[in-house]
């Protein structure tokens, strides 16, 4: 299977645009449900977190995982590939979801002034801007942390007076800091569910970027560059879900994310 991973829910948007590139493909999603959100965690607590849940779906049958969540990306990933994979299953991968974001970014903005919006963690790390310098290092990148946004998806908080009132706050804050952005980057993938209002607040033709498809054309040209992984991959077109809090609370959020009639199980960590 392709292993999916991401502190909670978020990952949810990443692999719906994964199972439409790739249908053929098995899939196991992982949320670490019980200790999310990850977004204000120091870099040694996500590191761990990750490492574990990494771990988990290796163990699980995955020779391919990937971090659908920018927090994860932004502070384990590094970590993973170079210090634990080469001596401990170094036939395996795990790939990030900030590097191909970063690598197209700069082809979406006409002014080369983009905005990114993410949980405080991927905004601290930066990350996205030492990433982006290598591919557009003329393009112009203005950060904003949005700490609410994640906690009011998940508590199914879309279409209240106070959801809207944080989020327009936010992009208003975002474009003090630039007013010559045209292109906003959701960096957290709880974002795209608040689509419809950030596009109520943007400025006239700004263009909202999500991560979804970059993230799933990025895997599948991986795959074709790559068929020592590709060949290993089960291709039933299932796929398992699994949660480390409750089954039904898994359940219950994942509705919201679209992920409906699903039975979910739970995995314990180890250690």
């Amino acid at each position: 299977m392709i292993g999916v991973f991401d502190s909670g829910f978020g990952g949810l948007t990443i692999l719906r645009e994964l199972k439409k590139a790739l249908p053929q493909y098995d899939f196991a999603y992982l949320g670490d449900n019980a200790r999310a959100p990850y977004g204000t965690r120091s870099f040694e607590t996500i590191y761990a977190y990750t490492r574990q849940a990494v771990d988990s779906l290796f163990s699980l049958g995955c020779p391919l995982v990937i971090l659908a969540c920018n927090t994860a990306s932004a502070k384990a990933l590094r970590s993973i590939q170079q210090n634990d994979l080469p001596s401990l299953v170094p036939e395996n991968r795990v790939l990030g979801i900030v590097r191909p974001t970063a690598e197209c970014i700069g082809q979406f903005s006409k002014t080369g002034h983009v905005g990114i919006l993410a949980t405080p963690g991927t905004v601290s790390s930066e990350s996205y801007l030492m990433e982006i310098s290598h591919f557009s290092p003329d393009l112009v990148v203005s950060q904003h942390s949005c700490p609410l946004w994640v906690p009011l998806v998940e508590n199914g908080e879309l279409e209240s007076a106070g959801t809207e009132y944080f989020v327009k706050r936010d992009i208003e804050t975002l474009f003090r800091k630039d007013p010559l952005i045209d292109t906003v980057l959701l960096a957290c993938t709880h974002y795209p569910l608040l689509t419809p209002i950030i596009q109520k607040f943007l400025p006239k033709g700004v263009r909202l970027v999500s991560q979804g498809e970059i993230v799933a054309k990025r895997t599948l040209d991986y795959l074709n560059r790559h068929p020592e992984i590709e060949i290993r991959l089960k291709k039933t077109g299932k796929t398992e879900f699994w949660t480390t809090d409750t089954v039904d609370f898994f359940e219950k959020g994942a509705f919201l994310f679209g992920e409906r009639n699903i039975s979910a199980k739970k995995l314990t960590f180890s250690y």
